[in-house]
């Protein structure tokens, strides 16, 4: 998985691209967020465009991120969403959990 990052005012994007999944994506998802928060940089924005399938490490790792960003004051906001992850955190209830955006533009108005 390789991750691109853009910053956009005070909130941090992040382009995820390939597969987050055990030992592929999850760590380098985790070096991220933790270097991110360490900076003080607590508006973070994951973009999911590029990611065409997310395991169940992946997900645990994406639900340990928004707990590492939420504690420390923050806020992750997920953009982008294929239509597997859509239904994959819908069946798994974490629709509920995360904010989620069908559009960048959208998705930054709403950081406070």
């Amino acid at each position: 998985m390789q991750i691109d990052e853009r910053v956009v005012g005070d909130v941090t994007i992040l382009d995820l691209k390939g597969k987050v999944t055990l030992g592929e994506g999850d760590e380098a998802l985790k070096d991220k967020i933790n270097s991110l928060v360490l900076q003080n940089r607590r508006r973070i924005l994951l973009n999911l465009a590029e990611v065409p399938y997310i395991d169940s490490a992946g997900l645990g790792e994406i639900v340990r991120t928004y707990t590492t960003v939420s504690r420390q004051g923050g806020q992750l906001k997920l953009v982008n969403l294929t239509k597997r992850i859509t239904d994959l955190l819908s069946i798994t209830k974490l629709l509920t959990v995360f904010e989620t955006f069908d559009s960048e533009a959208d998705a930054l108005k709403t950081f406070s």
